[in-house]
Protein backbone atom coordinates (compact mmCIF):
# COMPACT_ATOMS: atom_id res chain seq x y z
CA UNK A 1 0.00 0.00 0.00
CA UNK A 2 1.29 3.46 -0.94
CA UNK A 3 1.64 5.40 2.32
CA UNK A 4 3.37 8.49 0.92
CA UNK A 5 1.88 11.62 2.49
CA UNK A 6 4.26 14.18 0.96
CA UNK A 7 6.20 14.27 -2.27
CA UNK A 8 8.56 17.20 -2.95
CA UNK A 9 9.47 17.55 -6.62
CA UNK A 10 12.04 20.04 -7.91
CA UNK A 11 11.64 22.47 -5.00
CA UNK A 12 13.71 25.64 -5.19
CA UNK A 13 13.79 28.87 -3.21
CA UNK A 14 15.52 32.14 -4.00
CA UNK A 15 15.69 35.45 -2.15
CA UNK A 16 15.95 38.82 -3.84
CA UNK A 17 18.32 41.49 -2.52
CA UNK A 18 17.07 44.82 -3.88
CA UNK A 19 20.09 46.83 -2.80
CA UNK A 20 22.27 44.75 -5.14
CA UNK A 21 19.58 43.67 -7.58
CA UNK A 22 20.63 40.07 -7.15
CA UNK A 23 18.86 36.75 -6.69
CA UNK A 24 20.30 34.72 -3.80
CA UNK A 25 19.70 30.94 -4.18
CA UNK A 26 18.79 29.08 -1.00
CA UNK A 27 17.61 25.63 -2.13
CA UNK A 28 17.78 24.07 -5.57
CA UNK A 29 16.11 21.04 -7.15
CA UNK A 30 15.09 19.31 -3.91
CA UNK A 31 13.32 15.97 -4.31
CA UNK A 32 12.09 13.79 -1.45
CA UNK A 33 9.20 11.74 -0.14
CA UNK A 34 7.74 11.33 3.34
CA UNK A 35 5.80 8.23 4.31
CA UNK A 36 3.41 7.70 7.19
CA UNK A 37 5.24 6.35 10.23
CA UNK A 38 8.66 7.24 8.86
CA UNK A 39 11.18 10.05 9.25
CA UNK A 40 13.01 11.64 6.34
CA UNK A 41 16.16 13.50 7.37
CA UNK A 42 17.46 16.53 5.50
CA UNK A 43 21.24 16.74 5.46
CA UNK A 44 23.73 19.01 3.73
CA UNK A 45 26.14 21.86 4.38
CA UNK A 46 25.21 25.19 5.92
CA UNK A 47 23.54 27.30 3.26
CA UNK A 48 22.09 24.34 1.37
CA UNK A 49 18.56 25.51 2.19
CA UNK A 50 17.44 22.83 4.64
CA UNK A 51 15.36 25.21 6.75
CA UNK A 52 14.06 26.85 3.58
CA UNK A 53 12.63 23.49 2.49
CA UNK A 54 10.73 23.10 5.76
CA UNK A 55 9.45 26.67 5.59
CA UNK A 56 8.32 26.08 2.01
CA UNK A 57 6.34 22.99 3.02
CA UNK A 58 4.77 24.91 5.92
CA UNK A 59 4.23 27.81 3.51
CA UNK A 60 6.10 30.35 5.58
CA UNK A 61 7.88 30.83 2.24
CA UNK A 62 6.34 30.65 -1.22
CA UNK A 63 8.45 28.28 -3.33
CA UNK A 64 10.28 29.77 -6.30
CA UNK A 65 9.87 26.50 -8.22
CA UNK A 66 8.69 22.93 -7.80
CA UNK A 67 5.71 21.05 -6.39
CA UNK A 68 4.84 20.09 -2.79
CA UNK A 69 2.27 17.32 -3.17
CA UNK A 70 0.54 16.62 0.14
CA UNK A 71 -2.09 13.90 0.64
CA UNK A 72 -4.48 14.92 3.39
CA UNK A 73 -6.38 12.77 5.88
CA UNK A 74 -9.27 12.31 3.43
CA UNK A 75 -6.97 11.06 0.68
CA UNK A 76 -7.01 14.21 -1.43
CA UNK A 77 -3.70 15.34 -2.92
CA UNK A 78 -2.96 19.04 -3.31
CA UNK A 79 0.06 21.15 -4.18
CA UNK A 80 0.91 23.15 -1.07
CA UNK A 81 2.73 25.66 -3.28
CA UNK A 82 -0.59 26.59 -4.92
CA UNK A 83 -3.07 26.11 -2.07
CA UNK A 84 -5.04 29.09 -0.80
CA UNK A 85 -4.12 30.79 2.46
CA UNK A 86 -7.25 29.64 4.29
CA UNK A 87 -6.63 26.04 3.26
CA UNK A 88 -3.05 26.26 4.49
CA UNK A 89 -4.23 27.61 7.87
CA UNK A 90 -6.68 24.73 8.20
CA UNK A 91 -3.94 22.20 7.45
CA UNK A 92 -1.68 23.84 10.04
CA UNK A 93 -4.40 23.57 12.66
CA UNK A 94 -5.32 19.95 11.87
CA UNK A 95 -2.61 18.08 10.00
CA UNK A 96 0.79 19.79 9.59
CA UNK A 97 2.97 20.80 12.54
CA UNK A 98 6.29 22.63 12.66
CA UNK A 99 8.85 22.73 15.45
CA UNK A 100 11.05 25.68 14.52
CA UNK A 101 14.47 26.55 15.91
CA UNK A 102 13.07 29.39 18.00
CA UNK A 103 10.06 29.71 20.28
CA UNK A 104 7.47 32.30 19.29
CA UNK A 105 4.51 32.82 21.63
CA UNK A 106 2.37 35.49 23.21
CA UNK A 107 4.11 37.51 25.95
CA UNK A 108 3.03 36.85 29.53
CA UNK A 109 1.41 33.53 28.53
CA UNK A 110 2.35 30.74 31.01
CA UNK A 111 4.42 27.90 29.59
CA UNK A 112 1.66 25.36 30.33
CA UNK A 113 -0.81 27.33 28.22
CA UNK A 114 1.74 27.80 25.42
CA UNK A 115 2.03 24.02 25.14
CA UNK A 116 -1.74 23.43 25.47
CA UNK A 117 -2.68 25.99 22.80
CA UNK A 118 -2.70 23.62 19.76
CA UNK A 119 -5.21 21.37 21.53
CA UNK A 120 -7.42 24.32 22.46
CA UNK A 121 -7.52 25.32 18.79
CA UNK A 122 -8.76 21.81 17.99
CA UNK A 123 -11.61 22.15 20.48
CA UNK A 124 -10.15 20.23 23.42
CA UNK A 125 -11.32 21.56 26.79
CA UNK A 126 -8.86 23.74 28.71
CA UNK A 127 -8.67 21.25 31.57
CA UNK A 128 -7.91 18.30 29.27
CA UNK A 129 -5.45 20.30 27.19
CA UNK A 130 -3.53 21.49 30.24
CA UNK A 131 -3.44 17.93 31.61
CA UNK A 132 -1.88 16.63 28.40
CA UNK A 133 0.52 19.57 28.33
CA UNK A 134 1.62 18.83 31.90
CA UNK A 135 2.33 15.20 31.04
CA UNK A 136 4.46 16.18 28.07
CA UNK A 137 6.38 18.80 30.05
CA UNK A 138 7.14 16.15 32.66
CA UNK A 139 8.50 13.80 30.00
CA UNK A 140 10.74 16.58 28.68
CA UNK A 141 12.03 17.31 32.20
CA UNK A 142 10.67 20.85 32.41
CA UNK A 143 10.55 21.72 36.15
CA UNK A 144 7.00 22.20 37.42
CA UNK A 145 7.98 25.53 38.97
CA UNK A 146 8.31 26.90 35.41
CA UNK A 147 4.91 25.80 34.11
CA UNK A 148 3.17 28.96 35.29
CA UNK A 149 5.94 31.30 34.10
CA UNK A 150 6.10 32.96 30.64
CA UNK A 151 8.90 31.32 28.59
CA UNK A 152 10.47 34.69 27.69
CA UNK A 153 12.68 34.42 30.78
CA UNK A 154 13.75 30.81 30.14
CA UNK A 155 17.16 29.59 29.06
CA UNK A 156 17.72 28.46 25.48
CA UNK A 157 17.34 24.78 26.37
CA UNK A 158 14.18 25.42 28.41
CA UNK A 159 12.64 27.40 25.55
CA UNK A 160 13.44 24.60 23.13
CA UNK A 161 11.71 22.06 25.36
CA UNK A 162 8.59 24.26 25.47
CA UNK A 163 8.75 24.61 21.70
CA UNK A 164 9.07 20.85 21.29
CA UNK A 165 6.19 20.13 23.64
CA UNK A 166 3.92 22.55 21.78
CA UNK A 167 4.84 20.99 18.43
CA UNK A 168 4.43 17.39 19.57
CA UNK A 169 1.26 17.66 21.64
CA UNK A 170 -1.19 17.86 18.73
CA UNK A 171 0.33 14.80 16.98
CA UNK A 172 -0.16 16.03 13.40
CA UNK A 173 -0.09 13.74 10.34
CA UNK A 174 3.04 15.50 9.09
CA UNK A 175 5.57 17.01 11.49
CA UNK A 176 8.47 19.26 10.47
CA UNK A 177 11.42 19.40 12.88
CA UNK A 178 14.15 22.03 12.50
CA UNK A 179 17.10 20.98 14.72
CA UNK A 180 14.83 20.01 17.62
CA UNK A 181 17.66 18.87 19.90
CA UNK A 182 20.32 21.51 19.14
CA UNK A 183 20.14 23.18 22.59
CA UNK A 184 19.32 20.12 24.69
CA UNK A 185 21.49 18.09 27.03
CA UNK A 186 22.08 14.38 26.45
CA UNK A 187 19.38 13.20 28.86
CA UNK A 188 16.65 15.40 27.38
CA UNK A 189 17.74 14.44 23.87
CA UNK A 190 17.07 10.81 24.76
CA UNK A 191 13.56 11.77 25.90
CA UNK A 192 12.98 13.48 22.54
CA UNK A 193 14.25 10.44 20.66
CA UNK A 194 11.77 8.25 22.55
CA UNK A 195 8.90 10.62 21.72
CA UNK A 196 9.84 10.68 18.03
CA UNK A 197 9.99 6.89 17.94
CA UNK A 198 6.54 6.70 19.55
CA UNK A 199 5.14 9.13 16.97
CA UNK A 200 6.58 7.02 14.16
CA UNK A 201 4.86 3.97 15.62
CA UNK A 202 1.58 5.95 15.61
CA UNK A 203 1.92 6.58 11.87
CA UNK A 204 3.09 10.19 11.95
CA UNK A 205 5.33 11.19 9.04
CA UNK A 206 8.24 13.52 9.76
CA UNK A 207 10.90 15.60 8.05
CA UNK A 208 13.78 16.56 10.32
CA UNK A 209 17.01 18.50 10.36
CA UNK A 210 19.31 17.22 13.10
CA UNK A 211 22.36 18.90 14.61
CA UNK A 212 24.18 15.60 15.15
CA UNK A 213 24.73 12.94 12.44
CA UNK A 214 24.27 10.23 15.07
CA UNK A 215 20.60 11.20 15.37
CA UNK A 216 20.16 10.75 11.63
CA UNK A 217 21.56 7.24 11.93
CA UNK A 218 19.25 6.40 14.83
CA UNK A 219 15.99 7.92 13.60
CA UNK A 220 15.98 8.37 9.83
CA UNK A 221 14.17 5.93 7.54
CA UNK A 222 15.20 7.96 4.48
CA UNK A 223 17.76 10.70 3.86
CA UNK A 224 17.61 13.58 1.39
CA UNK A 225 20.97 15.26 0.87
CA UNK A 226 21.01 18.88 -0.28
CA UNK A 227 23.96 20.50 -1.99
CA UNK A 228 24.86 24.14 -1.52
CA UNK A 229 23.49 26.41 -4.28
CA UNK A 230 25.71 29.28 -3.11
CA UNK A 231 28.53 28.07 -5.32
CA UNK A 232 26.46 29.17 -8.30
CA UNK A 233 26.99 32.75 -9.53
CA UNK A 234 24.42 35.29 -8.39
CA UNK A 235 21.95 36.27 -11.09
CA UNK A 236 19.72 39.30 -11.40
CA UNK A 237 16.76 38.15 -13.55
CA UNK A 238 13.97 36.23 -11.80
CA UNK A 239 11.87 33.71 -13.68
CA UNK A 240 9.69 32.83 -10.66
CA UNK A 241 8.73 34.27 -7.24
CA UNK A 242 11.45 35.19 -4.77
CA UNK A 243 11.25 36.52 -1.24
CA UNK A 244 12.54 40.05 -0.71
CA UNK A 245 15.14 40.49 2.01
CA UNK A 246 17.71 42.93 3.28
CA UNK A 247 21.47 42.48 3.33
CA UNK A 248 21.39 41.79 7.06
CA UNK A 249 19.08 38.79 6.71
CA UNK A 250 21.26 36.94 4.20
CA UNK A 251 23.37 35.63 7.06
CA UNK A 252 20.49 33.70 8.62
CA UNK A 253 19.39 31.85 5.48
CA UNK A 254 20.02 28.12 5.93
Amino acid sequence: MDNIILRVEGYAKRFYLHSRQRSIPSATDVNLTVRAGQLTALIGPTGAGKSSVLKGIYRTYLPSAGRLLYTDAEGHTLDLALAGEHHILELRQREIGFVTQFLHCLPRQPALDVVAEPLLIRGVTREAARKQAAGLLERLAVPQRLWGVPPATFSGGEKQRINLARGLIARPRLLLLDEPTASLDAATTEHVITLIQEMKQDGIGMIAIFHHPALVERLADAVAELSSPLSSPLSSPLASPATTLTEETIEVIA
